[in-house]
């Protein structure tokens, strides 16, 4: 991908004194047309690279840049490379790796030996979940339009999208895109797209909001939750929702306090806790759970049928 080159020829010019267009062209396994077309489009991003031709020439930023070459400090490379290499446990390749050992070229400081962050952004859904995120940046490097089935609690429809970032948040994978039926920007969460198919027809870019990822704009809360819960769950709630969710009773029960969005999210994760939870407020959440509960009562009093 050429944004992933020019971040990694960019990286290199800025840890070397110079390089060649033959040495970038090995380096980065493309053709010497293409290093000199990325040269170019670095030049017009405006960081002022020189070329030089003959003997002892070559490829190398101007002196009055190179105080800039102390902007990516150890530590925030590390970070850097962490990222890139967090990412091959997304597309299940090593494309990353790749590149991250291109930008550890020419620099002791970024020995992989010192690397102490490792970052795993995959998920039970790996296997679709690659091909998609693939299909998704393709679609964004070439301004073309998506059009998939979407599921949401309100229902299944079909959506066409302008496609503008992949986006990593709350564990789950989304895409920020203008919908083109409900006329606005919006976040599609990629386990709930299907047929995902990526259009012949493009479109023109339009001026982008940053998505608003607060958990505030995501999460709004309006359910105030109060619940008693067994001792021996204690870690499923801190994980959750922090240390300080719950506070310890006298027989020893956490009484748990939480704003929740979404009533049937609200239940079906109260359910999970089975025996170990008592729902207090609201009242209408506690006859719910009562009337499931029931009803399964009733489903498995049944004789098993044979299949």
């Amino acid at each position: 991908m050429k944004i992933d080159r020019l971040i990694g020829i960019l990286s290199v010019l800025l840890q070397e004194e110079k390089i060649t267009a033959p040495e970038l062209a090995e380096k980065f396994e493309v053709s010497r047309r293409t290093i000199n077309r990325d040269i170019e489009a670095l030049c017009k991003a405006g960081i002022p690279i020189r070329t030089m031709q003959g003997a002892g020439g070559g490829i190398c930023i101007m002196d009055g840049y190179r105080v800039d070459r102390t902007i990516l400090t150890s530590r925030e490379m590390q970070g850097i490379l962490a990222g890139l290499r967090s990412l091959d446990s997304v597309s299940g390749s090593r494309y990353y790796s790749r590149l991250m050992e291109k930008l550890q070229t020419g620099s002791s400081e970024f020995v992989s030996g010192r690397d102490s962050m490792l970052i795993d952004l995959s998920s039970w859904y790996k296997g679709s979940l690659a091909p998609k995120i693939e299909m998704i940046q393709e679609a964004i490097e070439n301004r073309r339009l998506l059009a998939f089935r979407y599921y949401a609690p309100s229902g299944e429809s079909s959506r066409t999208i302008e496609p503008y970032y992949v986006v990593f948040k709350w564990a789950g994978w989304y895409v920020w895109a203008w919908c083109r039926k409900r006329r606005d920007f919006r976040l599609f969460k990629l386990n709930r797209m299907d047929q995902v198919s990526v259009s012949d027809q493009t479109f023109m870019c339009r001026e982008v909001p940053m998505p608003d990822l607060s958990n505030e704009k995501i999460f709004p809360g309006g359910i105030r939750v109060k619940a008693l819960f067994d001792p021996d769950v204690k870690w499923r709630l801190v994980e959750e929702f922090g240390p300080h969710c719950f506070a310890e009773t006298d027989d020893g029960r956490l009484l748990f306090h939480a704003d929740y969005t979404d009533m049937d999210n609200l239940i079906a994760w109260l359910l999970t806790f089975g025996e170990k939870a008592e729902v207090l407020e609201p009242v209408e959440v506690r006859e719910r759970i009562w009337h499931i509960a029931e009803s399964m009562r009733r489903v498995y009093r049944k004789p098993m049928k044979n299949l």
